[in-house]
């Protein structure tokens, strides 16, 4: 059954149409992801969807009757009253007013004579029949099981709403959406804020959902876990693609591969036909035959009525490329029994961990767990209570912080640019354009950069200084695929030492030959990438319990 039907669909802003002749179709039951450069209107279109924003021109249509929810990323403004546990329940208003009635009757039926008892139950069983028709016996249930998932518990339910943090109101207002049961669920960028356990255990919820799911993410493993349908925004059209990301990744290129090799074969076709027409005209005047010059003709008119197919786009790509002016010794980093202590909360007790040259190291950890305290501990020496850490010979170490600031966010991209560049303001100027940093935007001051483009300025700072080790945490925040997939592929290439931090699955499994991951105030290894590291933590989890239950 189609829940949403968008056809023909425009929607503009200021003189851009960021949807152009969109069309989109959503049955019963689909995962859609919805993919494309920043910009590109995904988040319109959800808008458009949900019905808070009105198209210009065509048609949107949902199914009679379906209920729509969706995930903002700006929360809802509520009194200072308002719990946590309040925001959670609110989609339930109706059914606690059935069951107050139904308390209601209950009191009648233990006061009430025998001779009226008979019409009183009547009511009163055509009210059970509407509370269960709604769901009424199963939202002790489901608040339990979607709060477990989410890991809100029972202190967190009693808070304030507006006391929380921002990634704490968007886990809340997941799990109220959720809850709520919509029958199409729009989700803008939901995986911000999860951990990783989280993350496993609302992909296999949205993969069992019942209902249709559209999905905006940069999150390349939750939409090969979760999307059937995948489509690519982009110049406010759709390109639909039959299945998750990698099934768009592979199609794609064959598609792409197929449109180029279309065009040159039209293109040798038109120059045959403009050479024959050339060659007719020739013979024509040389021996002055009007039957050449009509041949000329009959081409040039199937010229004119030729569909010329126009050069397919390439992706404009960032010019990525880490080079190392000197290599460091082989033992890069060695991090011997070290504690780390904040407040009253140990984070490392006895930790080890090593580092060699060319090594490619993923730390993980759960939220809090101290994974961006060891990175500043070993840049900066921070916060390191007993134990010790070494840096190697000659280790030059190029950093991108999880938050990116620069040293005077009054100054614009150019004077920023220009402290770490070796050339003169023109070859300046041409290489901040290829990081997208065109015209008048290099006199943006740095302070007022959106996340995406404070990343972009720090890989060309980052590009500048050659390191030979690369610390960079949680470096795929605020970047879109496409960039993502660029900078894995500089990385891949890069001869010196990485070590990162990431919550993107895809992002380590493309990169990462070792996993360190925080258990316990240790520092574990994991010999592969974060598939391996997964199966091999199972593994253990499997031998523990068994042996435990050996022991009983």
């Amino acid at each position: 059954m189609i829940e949403v039907s968008v056809n023909n669909a425009v929607k503009t802003f200021g003189f851009k149409n960021v949807l152009d002749g969109f069309d989109l179709e959503a049955t019963t039951g689909e995962k859609i992801a919805l993919i494309g450069p920043n910009g590109c209107g995904k988040t319109t279109l959800l808008k458009v969807i949900a019905g808070e924003e009105n198209i210009d021109k065509g048609m949107l249509a949902t199914r009679n009757g379906a209920t729509i929810g969706m995930l903002s990323q700006i929360p809802p403004k509520v009194s200072d009253k308002t719990t946590v546990k309040d925001m959670l329940l609110k989609s339930f208003k109706e059914v606690f007013e059935v069951e107050k009635k139904m308390r209601e009757y209950e009191e009648k039926m233990a006061a009430i004579s025998p001779d009226k008892l008979d019409s009183i139950l009547n009511l009163y069983g055509k009210l059970q029949d509407k509370y269960a028709m709604m769901g009424g016996y199963e939202v002790d249930e489901k608040m339990s099981r979607i709060c477990k998932g989410f890991k809100i518990d029972s202190s967190m339910l009693e808070r304030s709403y507006n006391a929380l943090s921002g990634g704490e109101k968007t886990i809340v207002n997941l799990a109220a959406l959720i809850i709520s049961n919509p029958d199409i669920l729009l989700l803008d960028e939901p995986t911000n804020h999860l951990d990783i356990e989280t993350l496993e255990w609302f992909e296999q919820f949205l993969s069992n959902y019942n209902g249709t799911v559209i999905i905006s993410s940069h999150d390349r493993y939750f939409l090969d876990k979760v999307a059937t349908k995948t489509v690519f925004m982009d110049k406010g059209k759709a390109d639909v693609y039959h299945g998750n990301y990698t099934y768009y990744q592979e199609e794609s290129e064959r598609r792409a591969l197929a449109e180029f090799e279309e065009y040159k074969t039209q293109q040798k076709q038109i120059e045959a036909m403009k050479a024959a027409v050339k060659k007719l005209k020739e013979w024509g005047e040389r021996g002055d035959n009007p039957r050449f010059f009509r041949r000329a003709m009959c081409i040039e008119k199937k010229l004119e009525k030729m569909e010329v197919l126009d050069r397919p786009d390439s992706k404009k790509q960032l010019p990525l490329g880490f080079e190392v002016k000197n290599r460091s010794g082989k033992d890069v980093l060695n991090v011997e029994n070290l504690v780390i202590i904040l407040g009253d909360k140990i984070l490392f007790d006895e930790a080890n961990m090593k580092l060699k040259y060319g090594e490619k190291v993923c730390l993980m950890g759960k939220n809090g767990s101290g994974k961006s305290t060891l990175v500043k501990a070993i840049i900066y020496g921070d916060n390191i209570g007993d134990g010790e850490i070494k840096i190697g010979s000659n280790v030059n170490i190029g950093y991108i912080p999880q938050e990116i600031k620069f040293e005077d966010e009054n100054l614009t991209v150019l004077e920023t640019a220009r402290k770490f560049y070796d050339g003169t303001e023109t070859h300046l100027r041409a290489s901040l354009s290829k990081f997208m940093f065109y015209g008048d935007n290099v006199f943006k001051k740095v302070g007022k950069l959106s996340g995406g483009e404070k990343v972009r300025l720090k890989l060309f700072e980052l590009i500048q200084k050659k390191a030979n080790l690369l610390i960079l945490d949680e470096p795929t925040n605020h970047i879109d695929i496409d960039t993502k997939e660029v900078l894995e592929d500089a990385l891949n290439d890069y001869r010196g030492t990485l070590f990162f931090v990431s919550h993107d699955r895809y992002f380590i499994n493309k990169l990462a030959k070792r996993v360190v991951n925080i258990e316990d105030e240790k520092l574990i290894e994991y010999l592969g990438n974060y598939d391996y590291y997964k199966e091999e933590k199972e593994n253990r989890l499997l031998k523990q319990k068994n042996k435990n239950e050996r022991r009983r």
